[in-house]
């Protein structure tokens, strides 16, 4: 990361550094913005702030999640091995569904998975102004709860001169990006427009993991003295081949190290293919109408309207499949021989409807900054599923015959009261009450077989929760030092696959963490070092042990105790103008206590239990490395990024024949920026190398267990699948100014 932005424990910029930089009104109003939804330098939590230059420094296509990779304490995966189509990320180990993500202070979770799908969103990344992380509980926020870290995105100030912006790049495995944006600059001095269109394509290093995504961005704006309006529209359009089963290294051995078992099946001649239609499609826009508005000397505004709709589904060949499980009844073959099990087509669909709003009155003197917020939001979410064919089936089909059907609908209340107060000119304390309601329902028929009723399980889910999350902390600053302790308490609801999922009555409860963080900085102009000490204690957090549900779902089930606790260290230094090194690594002990195992014979049927004592959790690495050596000489930037994460466990269970090994990655990033180029403004021409010591590595995988008998003899045995990465590929890029 760039030497500004490597704050993380306190070195980011303050305030008022903040407003000496800006160099318009409308970037003064969005500040305005960014200070009621954000963490600033009094605020007691470790935080990192990634600026526009820093995200489009490596932007050539790859998801947010990869541009974010440097920042202490995460973790990236990829399905495709590219950084483009499905990727996710994880902070401090948790994963994606317990990262809150917002998008201006609009919540960007999905309301019942709780995660975010980048693949979405492509090329988002070149509509962002900046981003702030947030590890630990973090601040009060909309959406679903942070419980491990938070993403606050703000997308680009409206522009203030007239620009037109033309990027392409082309790489291995048949990448591409294509992207063009505009803006109008400020119209009769109060209105301006601006415009981004994005295509984005791969073949993905997974064989058959193509990717073809389109996206847009759009935003309106008036300002005057005391008011800005934005009226934003963004999204995406994405149709991805499978590539999340991955595949066990034994069939990497026998196939190769791209090999893709997703729709895999054997044909009249009994030979490989592959369904060429397994893929996933879906439509994602938002809507935002925001506002912030000066109230006077000491108060502020902000306020949005959001709505965010969804469409899509999946389209998925599933080899030797029960047919009473999909609603189909056994048939008898052309031999008169019974068939109950038959390779067949589904189609699993799912259309989104989320929309809300909040407001935020902020309260600032000498010695007050306080924020009042209110934020209420309804989801409704509709899943079924159609069978598409049947191999050789004998028997009345209806045209995409229907069998599941259910609806979700989520009511979110949100409403807390943040405050720092500036006791003197060194100390201040901070405090944070959030209340938060939820209502949750779902109704229908579950895409599960009950074998005990012998039909589809029925779903009649009614949920309440009321939350109570207090957070306090004290921060403190004398000249180059800065030092800061916080309490802060999350709660989070379960996710619809925690209910759908579950045994019908046999439902999960919430989950509860107490995050305890210190931290200490020390900043110059030459340096900055930072430590953050975390510990965060969870009651009723919801891991997979293994054990099935009555239908034969993985569960994930409440553990009683378990913990997060570690140390992240940072480093930057900048001994002259052409070169800067910035470094920070984790040191973290993850662990279940007292966690037992579930394993089944066959998978399925007679559970044996075994007591493991206190284990590791499962993707949580007990070291994680980022290091960059960053060169800038007159139009010339070079920067060379390493990372380092130690070995992860696949599952709960502490064994070591279900691990990723550790892996190191370095990519190397060159460009040269020309300016006034025949007629030009800006001419940059960029080069990557990614993996560039050529690590074969995997970054993501999963793993299970069973048994059988031999004789008298139990015989355990163990499985695992791995998402293999990229080895050293390279990616070019032109990007032309007007």
């Amino acid at each position: 990361m760039a030497f500004s932005a490597i704050g993380a424990c306190g070195l980011n910029l303050s305030a008022e550094t903040v407003e000496q930089e800006a160099d318009s009104l409308a970037t003064q109003l969005l500040e305005l913005e960014v200070v009621a939804n954000r963490a600033t330098s009094k605020t007691p939590v470790a935080f990192t702030n990634i600026s526009k230059d820093e995200l489009l420094k490596s932007n050539d296509g790859r998801d947010i999640t990869y541009l974010l990779q440097a920042t202490p304490s995460v973790i990236t995966t990829s399905d495709a091995g590219s950084g483009i189509g499905y990727t996710s990320m994880r902070v401090r180990g948790t994963d994606a569904s317990r990262i809150n993500v917002t998008a201006n202070g609009v919540p960007i979770n999905d309301a019942e998975s709780h995660r975010v799908y980048w693949v979405n969103m492509p090329d988002l990344a070149s509509s962002l102004r900046d981003v702030q992380i947030q590890r630990g509980a973090g601040t009060s926020t909309n959406g679903a709860g942070a419980f491990g870290a938070s993403v606050n995105m703000m997308t680009d100030a409206p522009s203030e001169k007239s620009y037109a912006e033309v990027s392409g790049s082309y790489g291995m495995y048949n990448t591409n990006r294509e992207t063009l944006r505009v803006g109008s600059g400020t119209l009769g001095e109060h209105w301006s427009f601006d415009a981004r269109l994005s295509h984005l394509g791969s073949d993905g290093y997974i064989e058959r993991a193509t990717s073809q995504l389109w996206s847009y961005f759009g935003q309106a704006a008036y300002k005057s003295y005391n008011t800005q309006i934005r009226l934003l529209a963004f999204g995406g359009k994405e149709k991805t081949y499978m590539a999340w089963d991955y595949a066990s290294k034994e069939q990497m051995e026998e196939y190769g190290r791209r090999y893709n078992p997703c729709g895999e099946y054997t044909d009249s001649e009994g030979k490989r293919a592959y369904y060429s239609d397994q893929m996933d499609n879906f439509i994602q826009h938002h809507f935002q109408l925001l506002l912030s508005q000066h109230l006077g000397d000491y108060f502020y505004l902000n306020a949005a309207l959001h709505y965010t709709n969804d469409d899509g589904y999946y389209d998925q060949y599933k080899t030797s499949r029960t047919l009473v499980e999909y609603g189909l009844s056994p048939f008898l073959n052309a031999e008169g021989e019974e068939v109950k099990k038959s390779d067949l087509i589904r189609m699993k669909f799912n259309q989104n409807h989320f929309g809300g709003a909040n407001v935020n009155l902020t309260f600032r003197n000498d010695r007050w900054n306080a924020t009042f917020g209110l934020a209420g939001s309804q989801f409704y979410g509709h899943h079924f599923g159609q069978i598409k064919w049947v191999r050789n089936y004998m028997g009345p089909i209806n045209p995409l015959q229907r069998y599941y059907d259910n609806a979700g609908h989520k009511m979110d209340l949100n409403s807390f009261l943040r405050t720092t107060y500036t006791i003197n000119s060194y100390l201040s304390a901070f405090a944070d009450l959030q209340f938060r309601h939820i209502r949750y329902t779902i109704k229908g028929i579950s895409d599960n077989y009950d074998w005990n009723i012998g039909s589809m399980a029925q779903l009649n889910v009614k949920e309440n929760w009321n939350f109570f999350n207090p957070k306090l902390g004290l921060n403190f600053e004398y000249g180059n030092h800065r030092a800061f302790a916080s309490w802060a308490v999350a709660q989070k609801e379960p996710t619809r696959d925690n209910f759908t999922d579950a045994s019908p009555g046999q439902y999960p409860k919430s989950e509860y963490l107490n995050d305890f963080e210190l931290g200490y900085t020390y900043s110059t102009s030459l340096f900055n070092v930072g430590v953050n000490l975390y510990y965060m204690l969870y009651k009723d957090q919801l891991v997979a042990t293994g054990e099935l549900s009555d239908t034969g779902n993985a569960l994930t089930v409440n553990v009683p105790d378990s913990y997060r606790a570690g140390i992240e260290l940072q480093g930057a230094l900048k001994p002259c103008d052409w070169f800067d090194w910035t470094i920070n690594m984790t040191f973290s002990r993850n662990r279940i206590k007292n966690f037992v195992e579930y394993i089944y014979e066959d998978e399925w049927t007679n559970p044996i239990t075994i007591e493991c004592g206190d284990t590791p959790i499962a993707f949580s690495p007990d070291f994680i490395l980022n290091n960059s050596f960053n060169f800038h000489v007159a139009g010339f930037d070079g920067s060379l990024n390493s990372h380092y994460v130690s070995k992860q466990y696949l599952t709960n269970a502490h064994s070591e024949e279900a691990i990723l090994d550790p892996y190191f990655v370095s990519d190397l990033h060159l460009s040269y920026t020309f300016k006034k180029v025949i007629g030009i403004k800006e001419l940059k021409l960029g080069f990557s190398i990614y993996n560039i010591f050529n690590e074969k590595y995997f970054n993501n995988g999963y793993a299970g267990a069973g048994y059988y008998m031999d004789g008298d003899q139990r015989v355990i045995y163990r499985y695992a699948g791995y998402a293999a990465q990229a080895p050293a590929h390279v990616m070019g890029t032109v990007t032309l100014k007007f």
